[in-house]
């Protein structure tokens, strides 16, 4: 596992998700995050289904305090593909 500051990681943020290190992102010393390569074979897959299902929970939350549809996101998503 790598550790970098959050101005390293954004700074070199395209490097970092090339690598299959899995990275620990520290502000001012503390963990603030970490990057998991998710095709990493090392990547447990319970670990890969625990963070699916947390951000697929957290999505649903702040879609439904938006008020928000799937639909509506699915469709933001294909225009922004055909403005590319």
């Amino acid at each position: 596992m790598r550790v970098v500051t959050v101005r390293d990681f954004r700074d070199r943020a395209s490097e970092m998700f090339r690598s299959e290190d899995i990275i620990l992102v520290t502000r001012e010393g503390r963990p603030a995050g970490f990057f998991l390569p998710w095709d990493a074979p090392e990547l447990p897959k319970d670990l890969r289904r625990e963070v699916f299902l947390r951000l697929s929970e957290q999505i649903a939350a702040q879609r439904k305090a938006r008020s928000v549809t799937e639909e509506e996101v699915l469709s933001g998503f294909a225009a922004s593909r055909r403005r590319r």
